[in-house]
């Protein structure tokens, strides 16, 4: 029989962390009368740290929505625990077909999960790192924003209020990574 140390190494199936992220939500509106979101702490942060001559924090209160930045920080914190305490790897292993497609890509040399030719400085200063990290970042802030939210809120937090905008956010969201994963992504590779 497992121990509960050894159960809480061990991966759990996706049924048991689906319905656990699943029951956050009413908690957080039960609790707290609080939704969740994540693409929204990018406001506090930089409301807190960007001076206020910018019109478009001048009027924002940061402080008024500070647990957001507590919210933040916990999922930060959590993940270092549980990869370090718990399971005892910081990072994942990518599968082998994902390794081999990496490679036919000429993207051969992977750490943890990211390859090293796109994710570091030097891979930065390459026309393939700089699209994949600054316009690919670019791209993802400015949906975000269009979207007036991130996945975490409109996958989770809307369809769980039933909420026919977060549907079609949540639909575009993965229509957009399929495009992007299987289309963009080998184009700007190869």
């Amino acid at each position: 029989m497992q121990t509960i140390l050894e159960w809480l190494r061990a991966p759990w199936p996706w049924y048991i962390s689906g319905i656990l992220i699943g029951l956050m939500v009413p908690a957080m509106l039960l609790l707290t009368n609080k939704r969740f979101g994540i693409s929204s702490s990018y406001r506090q942060l930089c409301a807190a740290s960007i001076p206020l001559s910018i019109s478009y924090f001048r009027d924002y209160d940061w402080k008024d929505q500070i647990w957001r930045l507590w919210l933040v920080g916990g999922i930060i914190l959590g993940g270092f625990i549980a990869a370090h305490y718990l399971n005892g790897t910081v990072t994942p292993e990518l599968s082998d077909g994902a390794r081999s497609v990496l490679a036919q890509w000429g993207l051969g040399e992977v750490k943890g999960l990211v390859p090293e030719q796109l994710y570091s400085w030097q891979g930065l200063q390459t026309m393939r790192g700089f699209l994949v990290i600054v316009a690919g970042g670019f791209l993802m802030g400015f949906g975000t924003r269009y979207a007036n939210g991130c996945t975490s809120g409109h996958s989770i937090m809307g369809l769980s209020m039933l909420n026919p905008a977060s549907l079609v956010a949540t639909i575009f969201f993965f229509a957009g990574g399929a495009i992007m994963a299987h289309f963009i992504l080998p184009f700007i590779l190869q």
